[in-house]
């Protein structure tokens, strides 16, 4: 096997292994953590962490420990989280979750850069363009990496399925589901039980060992590459430049207009991982179908990435953005409406895979237009994406506690109104613009997108 793409395999199991752990845990937290609102409050912190780490810590830290090395210190970060749900209080998972935010953007930086350094060197000695092997590797890399979500929430719907904890559903018990559900109300809205302590051991066991996997294949099997010393032309050390250009993209009107899109897509994420999850799902079936009902969100995601990125040369950027904000809105106008029932049982896997047929467009479709339209720029354009993201899970989980249902599925429907509105008027301003000639480089790399679940 060519050893460049030997390297390429080894990255993406050992993201495959880590985010099976992590994505499964993150998608319980809401559920587990219901008491005092420890596990949505935990998710905002993690976030606001992720915030700001994207803006710091990525350009010093790769700079320093080279690619290999900080995929290896970031996903130990992730590991740090796992071991600290063994103990779930407020003293272990606050400081565990903002270790792991400090730990995703230079993770999630360095994967991208090991690929494209990877692709661009394996380009050059076999004579072709450097952007077709790098795409080629990212093609790669999330076809394996996004079925994490499934290969996690399996294991957790397995383990929790040995001891059911649903109890007998009263009717009362289901009016307060679904966009009913206050938790700010005195009256329980939850009527499912917790877990047993032996399963949640059993669970974050299986999820540890597999974080601990993750970074033992990485450290032994991954080679090194040649990027440590990654010094600046003009003299200004990388942190201080990658910074500056961060805050002075700010200034172009497109990107404070498409700051409402990766806005949306924190809120969006946020709202499927802290609210369907516990509200819907955890509230009419118990905590042991969440597993279940978010497969079925992993799996269309991954599926329709794949498809959005060959269906787009045919359809463009407008037709799939068109069709995302259609199919969410849609979903949202009928949670808003719908009362969970575990006798309709379809319709809860059906709203979570057509959240992940309509996410699927927003985490590729995002990343291509950022790189597209701020071509001279895709570092600060994709450090400004990575931000507004993080605010947009940091904002959805802070008021998470505090808010019905209700009011969230209409706090993201003006969300996604707006954020569609100001799409249109960047779409408006580059029809309106004098076409520039564009480089061909390697970086055109985004189309596989990260889910949340990527962090």
């Amino acid at each position: 096997m060519d050893r460049s793409l030997r390297n390429v395999l080894v990255v993406s199991l050992g993201f495959l292994l880590l985010f099976t752990a992590y994505g499964g845990l993150q998608s319980l937290q809401s559920s587990l953590y219901g008491e005092e609102g420890m596990g949505v409050t935990v998710l905002s912190t993690l976030y606001g962490a992720v915030l700001l780490s994207s803006m710091l810590l990525p350009p010093l830290l790769i700079r320093i420990l080279g690619c290999k090395w900080t995929i290896v210190a970031s996903m130990c970060c992730y590991v740090t989280f796992s071991l600290g749900n063994f103990y779930a209080s407020w003293y272990t998972l606050i400081p565990t979750s903002i270790l792991l935010g400090l730990g995703a953007a230079p993770l999630w930086s360095a994967q991208c850069t090991y690929l494209t350094l990877a692709g661009n060197a394996r380009a050059e000695a076999a004579g072709r363009p450097g952007r077709d092997v790098v795409n080629q590797y990212f093609g790669i890399f999330f076809l394996i990496f996004q079925s994490s979500g499934v290969w996690g929430n399996l294991i957790s719907s397995l383990v929790f399925g040995q001891k059911p904890t649903q109890g007998a559903i009263q009717e009362e018990q289901l009016l307060s589901c679904g966009a009913s559900d206050c938790v700010m109300a005195t009256a329980p809205t939850n009527h499912t039980q917790s877990p047993s302590r032996e399963l949640i051991y059993t669970l974050l066991g299986i999820y540890t060992g597999s974080g601990v996997v993750a970074v033992l294949l990485v450290a032994l099997l991954l080679d090194p590459i040649g990027d440590a010393p990654r010094k600046s032309e003009g003299g200004a050390p990388p942190l201080r430049s990658t910074l500056l250009s961060t805050f002075r993209l700010c200034r172009d009107r497109r990107l404070r207009l498409l700051a409402l899109l990766a806005l949306y897509s924190g809120f969006e994420q946020a709202f499927l991982a802290g609210d369907y999850t516990r509200s819907y799902a955890t509230c009419a079936l118990g905590i042991h179908f969440v597993g279940y009902v978010m497969i079925c969100f992993s799996a269309t995601n991954a599926l329709c990435s794949q498809l959005y990125g060959k269906v787009s040369q045919f359809t463009g950027r407008i037709a799939l953005y068109a069709f995302g904000a259609a199919t969410h809105l849609s979903c949202i106008i009928a949670l808003l409406l719908w009362k969970p029932n575990p006798e309709q049982l379809a319709v809860f896997f059906v709203f979570s895979g057509l959240w992940g047929v309509a996410d699927a467009v927003w985490q590729t479709q995002n990343s291509v237009l950022f790189g597209v339209l701020f071509d001279k720029s895709k570092e600060a354009a994709f450090a400004n994406y990575r931000l507004w993201e993080a605010l947009g899970f940091v904002i959805a989980f802070g008021y998470s506690t505090f808010l019905c249902v209700s009011t969230k599925l209409y706090v993201l429907l003006a969300v996604l109104c707006a954020a569609m509105l100001a799409y249109a008027a960047v779409e408006g301003l580059e029809a309106r613009a004098p076409p520039a000639p564009r480089p061909v480089e390697a970086t055109d790399v985004a189309q596989g997108g990260e889910t949340q679940t990527e962090m």
